[in-house]
């Protein structure tokens, strides 16, 4: 669930090329409608996300013209592109916001001018929320959390570690990241009172926490495990374990699965555990959640919960390459 905040702004009139258009069989691009769609980054997760509401818009029948854009954790990225959408007056807007506040007013005049909108993964403050928002695909972040923390818990255990260090690489610049950090904290001291988190800094692309977890590994040599918040998190961290010699002494637990994640989950020597939301499951919600707003069929404002799934074994990691073999997760 990773994004960077770098500013992009030079590339908006490239990027808002559409990415991809879904039409019914032998009809008029954007005759069955139209929906604008922000991702907020590149990463596996918002790759699965397409594919799964490209499948519900196809389930429902008269597809409609998918109007998509990367928006690369950028708010001002974010924001012109819904002004652009909310202009040309689509039919929805279905995004994953860069942030609980500066994504606010973009959102508002996508409200404001007619046009429903979902929120998937992340999302606006509440009450921003339950004024602009019609739906939130959503799963539970402090669950997600608390079932790495059990995991964990798990191992340590297993290797007779009473009082384990734990470095944080985050992406805290989104609401759901914190939530996570809570629960896996809560699940984890419940039953392991001495834990410590000896470090907690962002790095939420691959490149950025391999940074930060060599620097952590520097200051922190004796770090027993690492937890990664989203997935560039744990796959640098995963990097930097590796890069720095402590395969064997440090682990990691992580979020988000990909084809990698997996590929290190059934290697079994760094990785001990992945709680992954599926981008598809979350695209196929958000798609049947617009499509219901539409038809009426909905309350003006609602979370839709969103399947939560715990990798912990190299068996589950060798499962999940067999069932993604095309690296969608």
């Amino acid at each position: 669930m990773g994004a960077t905040r770098r500013s992009r702004i030079g590339l908006v009139l490239f990027a808002v090329v559409l990415l991809g258009l879904v039409a019914g069989c032998g009809g008029r691009v954007g005759e069955n409608g139209r929906i604008g769609v922000v991702y907020m980054d590149a990463q596996g997760f918002y790759a699965g996300v397409r594919v799964g509401m490209q499948q519900a818009a196809t389930a429902q029948g008269d597809a409609p013209q998918l109007l998509q854009i990367n928006a690369q954790g950028d708010a001002s990225m974010e924001s012109t592109f819904i002004d652009q959408v909310s202009a040309a007056k689509v039919d929805a807007l279905i995004l994953s916001p860069a942030s609980a506040s500066a994504s606010v007013p973009a959102i508002k005049l996508a409200h404001r001018s007619g046009i429903p909108v979902v929120c998937y993964n992340t999302c606006i403050t509440e009450e921003s929320a339950r004024q602009y928002v019609s739906a939130y695909v959503l799963g539970d972040p402090i669950e997600f959390g608390r079932m790495l923390g059990n995991r964990a818990a798990e191992h340590f255990r297993s290797v007779g570690k009473p009082d384990p260090r734990i470095a944080v690489v985050n992406c805290e610049f989104v609401e759901v990241c914190i939530q996570r950090r809570q629960g896996f904290e809560q699940a984890l001291k419940e039953q392991f009172p001495g834990a410590t988190i000896v470090a907690n800094q962002e790095g939420s692309t691959i490149d950025e926490a391999v940074d930060v977890a060599e620097r952590i590994l520097t200051a922190h040599p004796d770090v027993d495990a690492f937890y990664g918040e989203a997935g560039g998190a744990t796959m640098g961290a995963v990097r930097a374990v590796q890069a720095r010699g402590k395969v064997g002494q440090t682990v990691v637990f992580g979020s988000d699965m990909s084809t990698e994640a997996a590929q290190e989950l059934a290697d079994g020597k760094v990785l001990k555990g992945v709680v992954d939301i599926s981008g598809i499951a979350v695209g196929e919600l958000a798609g049947k959640a617009a499509g219901e707003i539409l038809r009426g069929d909905s309350p003006s404002y609602h979370v839709v919960p969103a399947p939560i799934d715990l990798y912990g074994t190299s068996e589950q990691g060798r499962a999940w390459l067999t069932a993604h073999p095309d690296g969608v997760p």
